[in-house]
């Protein structure tokens, strides 16, 4: 199952960028033999300032044709660890080719596309800046795909 991140705004060279770079590279490598990745960050910017419902179609169209959709958003459901990597197998051991997972604008999502999510995910009460939630969104990735492998990198 592939997965997508597509997210609103560009991420500079720096440190969320590096850690980004290597929780997919290390989900890459693991998740390879469960059938899980390659995992890419697939960036949309509204540059005309246009509103949410015009990142909304930028971020439709980042998502794959019968793609899941999964919502980062703060109203969305909490899932410990293992949680989040059975949900990522169930869909996997479902057929479904794609998977995507949407970050909004400072904004938040759309209201239209965050009705059509097959699902939504929530890191806890607090609002995240993007780029942080960007680098806990792959490490939690590279998490699940170890705990799928019974690495010992997850300890609870």
């Amino acid at each position: 199952m592939r997965i997508r991140i597509c997210a609103v705004g560009r991420l500079r060279a720096g440190p969320e960028k590096t850690l980004i770079d290597d929780y997919l590279k290390r989900f890459g490598r693991t998740g390879r033999a469960l059938g899980l990745g390659p995992a890419e960050v697939i960036e949309v910017d509204d540059r005309k300032n246009a509103g949410m419902a015009a990142e909304g179609a930028l971020l439709r169209r980042a998502v794959p044709d019968g793609a899941v959709i999964c919502t980062l958003d703060e109203r969305g459901k909490l899932f410990s660890s293992p949680d989040f990597a059975g949900r990522l197998a169930d869909w996997r051991d479902q057929g479904r080719g794609d998977l995507a997972f949407v970050i909004g604008g400072a904004d938040g999502i759309d209201p239209e596309l965050r009705a059509a999510a097959d699902a939504s995910l929530s890191f806890g009460k607090m609002v995240w800046p993007h780029m942080l939630a960007r680098v806990m969104l792959s490490e939690q990735l590279y998490r699940a795909a170890t705990i799928l492998a019974g690495s010992p990198y997850h300890r609870a």
